[in-house]
């Protein structure tokens, strides 16, 4: 008698313990640290999920004042024209502090850039990305896998380029070819972050 009691209470031990290692060893899914919900210059609000129906989504970290960054702004509308057409949706951040919104709006308007550009207010999203540069260039898949990160080019001057990085990448994609070279060295100015203290 005391035996069967002995193997229930063992059973009932095993079952619990199994039970216990099930729940420990389960993880809660938890959102992307890519993904975002933020205003664009006329206070409507993006999130990185509006735009899970593109075939590629090109992040690109921008500014206002930078001239490394102002000496793309041809070749990043340039860009865009050439590829918004083909499923490939266009995101624009600005995350300096001291680039308000105003001044983002009148950037664009008179670049003529023509995607939402979005202000990322306490540089939450430049933190979660490590971007670190403008202009700094993150494309994702509609499933927020990073395809390419890096430059747009390898020349701030449009006459000295030698390699267009992100546009071998997207045609890669569009190709439905894994991106050869996905990692470069981006290059540009500092992103100016708010104070943490």
């Amino acid at each position: 008698m005391k035996k069967s009691f002995d193997k229930i209470w063992l059973t009932i031990l095993l079952l619990i313990v199994a039970d216990l290692s099930l729940t420990l060893s389960y993880e809660m899914p938890t959102p992307s640290p890519l993904d975002f919900s933020l205003k664009d210059v006329n206070g409507k609000v993006h999130n990185l999920s509006d735009y899970k129906n593109s075939k590629a989504i090109v992040i690109m970290f921008i500014a206002t004042e930078c001239p490394v960054s102002n000496a793309y702004n041809k070749r990043i509308a340039e860009l865009y024209k050439n590829y918004k057409d083909k499923q490939i949706s266009f995101i624009g951040i600005n995350s300096n502090k001291a680039e308000d919104i105003d001044a983002i709006k009148i950037h664009a308007q008179k670049n003529k850039l023509a995607f939402p550009i979005l202000k990322d207010e306490e540089n939450k999203v430049a933190d979660n990305y490590g971007a670190s540069v403008t202009p700094e260039i993150f494309v994702l898949s509609p499933d927020y896998k990073l395809l390419y990160h890096g430059r747009i080019d390898d020349s701030r001057n449009e006459d000295g380029v030698t390699n267009k990085d992100l546009e071998n990448a997207l045609n890669e994609i569009l190709a439905g070819k894994e991106v050869t070279v996905n990692e470069t060295k981006a290059f540009g100015c500092t992103i100016k972050r708010v104070s943490n203290d």
